[in-house]
């Protein structure tokens, strides 16, 4: 083999290498879907440990209200009250620590309340989901699809 020959069938193996090493970092990256607000399933609640000392709720056991909040956040949708999606604060500190945006607040309409009432559900960026059916006094870990 003349030394000229050796990088003519080297290169195609480094080629087959490098799309290997792109294709396998490409996998790596598969799993993860965290985003901002809205886009990120309110579904993977378990993408974070839930607090401990919470209780939890299943999602079927939420008022028909809530379960259609989490639809609306699930699919992107355009809800009812103009601070549904804005930072939660967590000045009550009840949900772990986070950084200032971490968690998103939404309305969840209260029946015969002349405003929005007391009910909310806080997701946060990596898609846990809190209900409050008291403004902020306790919270629940909602299980998605599962029973508590």
């Amino acid at each position: 083999m003349t030394p000229s020959a050796s990088p003519r069938r080297t290169t195609p193996l480094v080629a087959l290498l490098a799309l290997l090493i792109v294709a396998a970092l490409g996998l790596a990256g598969c799993g993860s879907s965290s985003s901002k607000g809205s886009s990120s399933k309110a579904g993977s609640s378990s993408a974070a440990a839930k607090p401990a000392g919470m209780a939890s709720i299943a999602e079927a056991s939420l008022p028909a209200e809530a379960r259609d909040v989490i639809k609306r956040i699930d699919d992107g949708g355009t809800f009812q009250y103009r601070q549904d999606g804005v930072t939660f604060q967590n000045r009550e500190r009840q949900l772990p620590s986070e950084p200032s945006g971490y968690y998103r607040e939404y309305t969840v309409a209260t029946p015969g309340a002349a405003d929005r009432g007391a009910r909310r559900l806080i997701l946060g960026r990596n898609g846990e989901l809190y209900y409050t059916p008291d403004h902020y006094k306790s919270f629940l870990w909602v299980l998605r699809g599962g029973a508590t």
